[in-house]
């Protein structure tokens, strides 16, 4: 699994896990949001699929990474929104096996979805927030999403 990151270029999932760890390293004492979100681009052919993880260092900065998986076309609006989270989702699981358990544990985890109360998407968000929660996660919707709305989309095209 890759994933791309702005400043350091094309990385593993251990790599970036070793990134994430070495971004908390430089400034421990600071308060920390870890963000998943996905989002997609759909053509007649295919689904492209972008996933976001960002590191925010609260008043500070933060870093990011992508990961792009192409699909085959999901052209239902509530079947491409639940193939989003669940790549949110999975990839919160991938990354708990992968050493980044005690940075997931310590700090908070907010699954950003690219939904909100205006448009088509409103109807799902009761139910796609609900199974965010219900396997523990903060769900976070539009305009709060920004990592669903904000950085996988700019990476969408």
């Amino acid at each position: 699994m890759m994933f791309i990151s702005p400043s350091i270029g094309s990385v593993t999932l251990e790599e970036m896990v070793l990134e994430l760890h070495d971004y908390v390293g430089q400034d421990p004492n600071s308060l920390y949001k870890i963000v998943i979100g996905t989002d997609s681009h759909t053509t007649r052919r295919t689904t492209t699929l972008i996933t976001a993880v960002v590191i925010h260092r609260i008043g500070r900065g933060a870093r990011f990474f992508y990961r792009k998986k192409n699909n085959r076309p999901l052209f239902d609006l509530r079947t491409r929104i639940y193939k989003e989270t669940e790549l949110s989702l999975e990839l919160v699981d991938v990354l708990n096996r992968k050493g980044m358990d005690d940075l997931l544990a310590r700090w908070p985890l907010e699954i950003h979805i690219d939904i909100g109360q205006q448009g088509e998407t409103k109807a799902l968000i009761q139910e796609i927030c609900g199974w965010v929660t219900s396997v523990g996660y903060e769900a976070r919707i539009k305009p709060l999403s920004f990592g669903a709305s904000s950085v996988a989309d700019r990476f969408a095209e």
